[in-house]
Formats: structure tokens, sequence, C-alpha cells
């Protein structure tokens, strides 16, 4: 009794505060939202082609973080910079309501940018202590402008809501590190913790279109680094060796019986070798071989089996060429993203009724994307909340590929290159309707 007369004082109706759907015009909704992001293209356009032309790697990200950060001040948030290293927390209180969290990567990947777009990046930084170049070959560029074209437009119809925004930029997502980060460093106990949370991903699938998936949503991500350790020698001489190189061969090969002859076979698994670096010139054995994995998995069983079979492989490579005992060390991981149930179902209903046929529900039955996320981190934190996918290319520039029977490039390709401005748009429109359906107070 006590919760519903705080809620009718509030402007909250009984069913909002038992987690039942509020009434939302999405349409007209839509048509405000789209009136403000038609003012800022202009805007959002500069802030991406700068973005894009300046990427940055994981928890290096201080000028796009400063960039953001000075953004988000002109509309009136409240901002805390440095929090998880490079990572920022915008605040904005309408009143009495639920928090509402809304997140955008800030980092880039260490490769080279092959479009040919007037504004490609030409940016280099260290890695690792080796130069690299670096590019927002994922999409990230184009996050960082729909999240503040989001805020933008929930500024501008504020009438329209009560509660707390909580935007956040998210650095070193690529390194699977920025959301532990900004969690350790106290980003649900220094701010406020959210009711609600929402991300989104532009991916190569046609542009505008939605996917609100129910459940899993991505793969976990577990990273690991393999040693194996031999005794050098001349490359003329090899029993007078113990050759790692060998060990490492074998090991790339046999690993994979992991996911041919352990994992079910239903079931996703991906065990993959991404570098392997050893040996400096042709006739010399070297005494040690690095490589470096990653592994992939929905669940949490197939997670252990995959990480328990590189290890004991790695080991038994070893042991069959009488080597010292590998060093097999984990670089760190995420979980899978899982969306809430009821609120996916909820978003999928909105979004349809708002924007229309682009937008496609897909139930927990369907497979979940093999990619990773660690958005993951603060879902597991308790926050219910709903990450969509939404196409970012030209349908007829995808019919033009696959005339050519050439594969659309994908993100993390450094041909990738989305439509950003309508992107932008609609990744926007999608992300500030998803917090209205939350926020918005009975009359």
């Amino acid at each position: 009794m006590k919760t519903v007369l705080v809620a009718a004082l509030c402007g909250w109706s009984a069913a909002a505060v038992a987690g039942q759907p509020v009434p939302l015009d999405a349409a007209a909704a839509r048509t405000r939202i789209d009136a403000v992001l038609e003012r800022a293209a202009p805007h959002l356009d500069a802030l991406y082609k700068d973005i894009h032309a300046h990427p940055e790697l994981a928890f290096q990200e201080n000028r796009t973080a400063a960039l953001l950060a000075g953004e988000m001040r002109k509309l009136g948030f409240q901002v805390t910079e440095h929090v998880g290293r490079t990572g920022i927390v915008a605040i904005y209180r309408n009143g009495p309501g639920p928090t509402v969290l809304v997140r955008t990567e800030l980092d880039a990947l260490p490769l080279q940018e092959k479009t040919v777009l007037p504004y490609a990046s030409q940016a280099q930084q260290v890695m690792d202590g080796k130069t690299t170049w670096v590019a927002h070959a994922c999409g990230h560029d184009v996050h960082m402008a729909w999240w503040l074209g989001t805020a933008q437009a929930l500024v501008a119809l504020k009438d329209q809501w009560r509660g707390t925004l909580m935007f956040i930029g998210q650095p070193a997502e690529e390194a699977v590190g920025g959301a532990k980060a900004m969690l350790a460093d106290g980003l649900f106990t220094r701010f406020p913790k959210p009711d609600f949370g929402f991300a989104a991903h532009v991916e190569s699938g046609p542009l505008g279109e939605v996917r609100v998936k129910e459940g899993t949503v991505s793969s976990a991500a577990d990273g690991y680094q393999v040693v194996f350790h031999g005794r050098g020698g001349h490359g003329s001489m090899p029993s007078a060796t113990i050759d790692p190189i060998v060990m490492g061969a074998h090991f790339v090969t046999d690993v994979q019986s992991v996911i041919s002859r352990e994992k079910d076979a239903g079931a996703f698994g991906v065990i993959t070798v991404g570098s392997f670096q050893a040996g400096t010139v042709n006739n010399i054995i070297p005494d040690q071989a690095q490589l470096l994995l990653t592994l992939r998995s929905f669940t949490p069983e197939v997670r252990k089996l995959l990480s328990d079979g590189v290890a004991r492989t790695a080991r038994a490579e070893a042991e069959m060429a009488r080597a010292p005992a590998p060093d097999i060390n984990y670089l760190g991981g995420t979980d899978a993203v899982r969306n809430d149930a009821a609120l996916s179902r909820r978003a999928a209903t909105m979004l349809q009724s708002g924007i229309g046929d682009d937008v496609r529900f897909e139930p927990a039955y369907m497979p979940p994307g093999s990619a990773s996320e660690d958005y993951s981190e603060f879902i597991d934190a308790g926050v219910p909340s709903v990450f969509y996918v939404i196409g970012g290319y030209d349908p007829k520039v995808i019919a033009d590929f696959q005339a050519r029977g050439v594969p659309v490039p994908t993100n993390h390709s450094p041909y990738f290159a989305p439509d950003h401005g309508p992107a932008i748009r609609r990744g926007a429109e999608v992300l500030a309707l998803s917090v209205l359906m939350v926020m918005t107070p009975t009359s």
C-alpha cells in the first residue's frame, strides 16, 4: 500500500511500480525524436567523422572521452571522467522515477583501415610496446554518435519522462576489460544503480533493421596465452633441440578435437588460435613459442569444457615432446549477453508500433550471434537490459556485393563502412524510445 501511495504521488502507476508496461505512444514519440535528430544531424555527422578519423585503443581513449564529456555537459548532464581509467559517467536527473543506463563504447581496433573514405583513419598508437594502426572497424564511432543523439532527444523530450538518465562511455570493450574496470571503480556505488539498461550494436545487415533477441544475444569470450618451452639450437641439428614450433603446430590442430570430439555437436563452441609467434630466422630453432587464443561459447558448461580442453591439450603436447610444462595464462573474458526476456518482448512490441516492420523479434530458441560483448558485465551486476543489433548497410550495397560474389564487409574488417547517417538516426530512435518506454509516467 505504501509503495502504491508513493507511486501515485510521484506520477507513476501501480502497474509501473510492479514492473508492468506503462502507456507510451511510440509513433508520436518517434515523430518528436526525429524532429530533434533532424536538427542535430549535421552536428552528429561531424562528430562521427571526427571520432572515425581519430580512433583510440583500449584504455587510451583520452581524446574521445573528453570530446563526449564536453558534449554531455553542454546538454546539462553532470559528467564524471576517468571512471575505470578512461570511462565517463553522465547523469541527468528529471524528477522521481527509475534510473536508466544507456551505454556506448569508446575504443577502436588495432588494424589499418582500408576504406577510401575521405575521413579514413591514419592514426597509430602503441599497444603492448609496438606501434600499430588504429581504426574504428567495429562501429563504435556510430554508437557514440547515436548515444549523443539519444541524449539530445531525451533532453528535448524531458516533459515526457521522469527519472534519472545514466549515460556511460565505456572504455576497452574490444579488450573485454572496460566494463569490469568501471564496475571495480564504483560505477554502481558512486552513482545510482540502474533499474534498466539499453545498448545497441551496428552490424553489416540491412540498413535500419532492428533485431530484438530474447535471451542469449552473444557468446561468452575467454582469452588465453599458451607458451611452449623448448630447447633452442641450430636448424640443421633438430635432434639436439626440443622444438617449440612443432609443439605449437600440433597444438593448433589437436585442440580442435575438443570441438569435434568432446563438445556436443548441437552446442556452439569455438577455439581459435589468432596469433602464433616464434623464432627469428630460418636456421635457428627457438626456445619458445607463444600462442594467443580466443574461446567462444553460449553456456557455462561448454565454456568450462573448452577451457579445460585447451589446458589439457597444451600439457599433453609438451609431455609428448619431453618438454617442460607450458605456461597457460588466462587473459580475461566476459560472459554471454542475455537480454531480459520480459523486457525484450515488451521492447519489441513497442518498437514495432513506433518504427514498423524493420523491427524483428527473435525468440529465445533462435541462435544467438557468435561475437562477444562485455555489456554482459552490467547485466550480471543486476541490470535488466536489452541489447539491440541494428543493420548498417544499404540493401542496394548488400545486393551489389552479393552480385559480385563478395561478402559484405563485417565488423572488424578493414573495409567495414556502414551508412553512418541513417544508422545513427535509427540507433538513436531505438534507444530513446526504449528509455521512454520505462520512464514515461502515467497522466
